[in-house]
């Protein structure tokens, strides 16, 4: 029951946010994007170091100084696969007109519902290795920990729905479909995390270097997405205390419940 919970949690969080085109008339204004993109960037970077890369060094302590290696191989991998994605797959970003990867004739609204999706698909990684972790008994891991990276996620993903819903309700969709398209968005999230506990259970060796991977994909969001995003324009501000905020929270809820 506490994988089934933990796999559905961060979907969970961007429904409920793309659920605020029921309840918002106009977008969100740009003090609370910036926010918010801000917020989401703190619970990452955190969700990285702490559910992530550092459990991932822990798991290879018997290689002595080189602890380090698949942690620092991982994250570098995370970060290429990313990047690749990022040239294969066609998406536009929020308050962008360009759009990036391969030229398609793809609409508007769905090159942004893709744009998401990327982001999501290396969160449900994390959650998935993380639980993947906890059944496979090791003692780094527990479902405590599983599960408060799963809601820090699904904390981060609330806003995340609501910044691509409202939107795209602004562009001319329904309500009902910008919704829909919001939460779609998050889907990819327990699939990826399901695929990714079904591959660790056979590639057990792995595992540290498939929670730096998670971890890099992750924080290239971050750097190349997310904290640009929130610093563009005036009030760059307000996005760094969001950021501190949310790593902040991240931070406790992994000590505390891990």
């Amino acid at each position: 029951m506490e994988l089934l919970w933990g796999l559905l949690i961060p979907f969970a969080g961007t429904a409920l946010g793309a659920g605020c085109v029921f309840f918002l008339k106009n977008e969100l204004k740009p003090l609370v994007q910036k926010s918010l993109l801000g917020f989401a960037s703190g619970v990452m970077v955190a969700a990285s170091v702490w559910s992530l890369l550092i459990p991932a060094m822990e798991m290879s302590e018997d290689m002595g100084r080189m602890a380090f290696i698949p942690a620092a191989a991982g994250l570098l991998l995370g970060m290429a696969f990313l990047l690749l994605m990022d040239r294969v797959i066609p998406h536009l970003h929020l308050g962008s007109d360009v759009a990036e990867g391969p030229s398609s004739n793809l609409k508007k609204t769905t090159m942004l519902v893709l744009a998401v999706t990327l982001h999501n698909i290396p969160e449900g990684m994390a959650v998935g290795v993380v639980f993947a972790g906890v059944l496979m008994g090791e003692s780094e891991m527990s479902v405590a920990g599983a599960l408060a990276l799963a809601l820090g996620i699904a904390i981060q993903n609330f806003p995340e729905g609501a910044i691509i819903s409202l939107p795209l309700k602004s562009e001319g969709e329904t309500r009902r479909k910008a919704f829909a398209h919001g939460a779609f968005s998050g889907i990819v999230e327990p699939i990826a995390a399901f695929v990714t506990i079904l591959l660790a259970r056979y590639i057990e060796p792995l595992l540290p270097y498939l929670l730096a991977f998670a971890a890099g994909a992750m924080l290239y969001v971050v750097v190349e997405e997310l904290i640009p995003e929130s610093a563009e324009g005036d009030h760059s501000n307000i996005g760094t205390i969001g950021f501190a905020i949310g790593f902040a929270i991240m931070m406790a809820l992994d000590v505390a419940l891990g």
